[in-house]
């Protein structure tokens, strides 16, 4: 009997110290961080007058905490296109799902001191303050760290959506569309989980001053929504993931740090007013993948680069 019982203790020792270690282990592992770097790139902005566009960042939050390394920066936005980016910082994480990432900004006072601190630079020199109402931007976004030995955040401050035309003001002033808004404007991803959408366009007989193509989530493009303009800074093609403008001398475009899924493109032309400067909507173009590809149905996966070449039949 004590034979016995001097078994089933040891047996239930046993039991319990395999629970702790695996309990302990659990915890080790949920408290393991990765280093994790974020980096600042843009989609562009579809205005003929603006030159340049500068935003002065004093902190990047995450969670509350800014991020190491980070120093105020003025960066020039507008440069940061066709996968170009612009590293901020890093902080060891642990691998979860992320959704409150901040940009903090200064309006008055770029990182030299001089006025102001986010602003348009115009085609005739001119420099157009930008400010919002909130000092900061909170990104309505998510990302995910993985556990890798590194993980690269892409924040894509899309400047299309965020540089409006004012409504309070003159005709052609720029301002930041609204702070919900700006929310919504900039995208953040774990680049580990993105492709690239590249290629070229042949244009045929179509006279366009200029070509934008635009990425929207396979079925989610409403041609009358997305023209007419949505929100407060009735922003249009607001639901796209991103853009590129086609340009250079082979009509080249590259659609940057999209997440793996479904797409299609959307190629849309768009005329210069010769008064304003401003660049205006002439039509959706219709497009024809030089290879056969369904340009509605474009699967993505991470690190692949989807090489689309189109050619321009008409318009809708």
């Amino acid at each position: 009997m004590k034979n016995v019982l001097k078994l089933t203790g040891l047996l239930l020792f046993s039991m319990v110290f395999a629970v702790s270690c695996s309990e302990d282990d659990g915890e080790n592992s949920n408290s393991e961080t990765y280093n994790t770097t974020f980096k600042i790139t843009d989609a562009p902005i579809d205005n003929a007058n603006v030159s340049a566009v500068f935003v002065t960042v004093t902190d990047v939050k995450l969670d509350g905490k800014s991020l190491e390394g980070f120093t105020a920066t003025t960066i020039e936005l507008s440069a940061l296109v066709n996968g170009k980016t612009q590293t901020l910082g890093n902080l060891d994480l642990t691998s979860k799902t992320y959704s409150s990432l901040e940009l903090v900004l200064d309006y008055e006072k770029d990182v030299q001191g001089n006025a102001p601190g986010c602003y348009v630079q115009m085609a005739n020199g001119e420099k157009q303050k930008l400010e919002s109402s909130a000092n900061s931007i909170k990104i309505n976004d998510s990302f995910e760290v993985v556990a890798a030995t590194a993980n690269t955040i892409i924040i894509d401050f899309d400047l299309r959506k965020s540089v409006v035309e004012s409504e309070a003001s003159t005709a052609g002033q720029l301002t930041f569309a609204t702070a919900a808004e700006l929310g919504n404007a900039i995208r953040t991803v774990n680049e580990e989980a993105t492709g690239t959408i590249k290629g070229s366009v042949d244009k045929g007989q179509d006279n366009s001053d200029k070509i934008i193509v635009y990425a929207y989530k396979k079925g989610t493009f409403n041609a009358e929504t997305e023209t007419q303009g949505s929100g407060s800074s009735n922003v249009t093609f607001a639901n796209a993931v991103t853009s590129a403008e086609v340009s250079g001398l082979t009509n080249a475009y590259s659609l940057n740090f999209v997440e793996e899924g479904e797409y299609e493109l959307v190629f849309v032309g768009y005329n210069e007013n010769q008064n304003s400067g401003n660049v205006e909507l002439a039509a959706i173009l219709e497009a024809e993948s030089s290879t056969g590809l369904n340009l509605g149905a474009l699967s993505l996966t991470s690190a692949l680069q989807l090489n689309v070449n189109v050619t321009i039949t008409g318009s809708k």
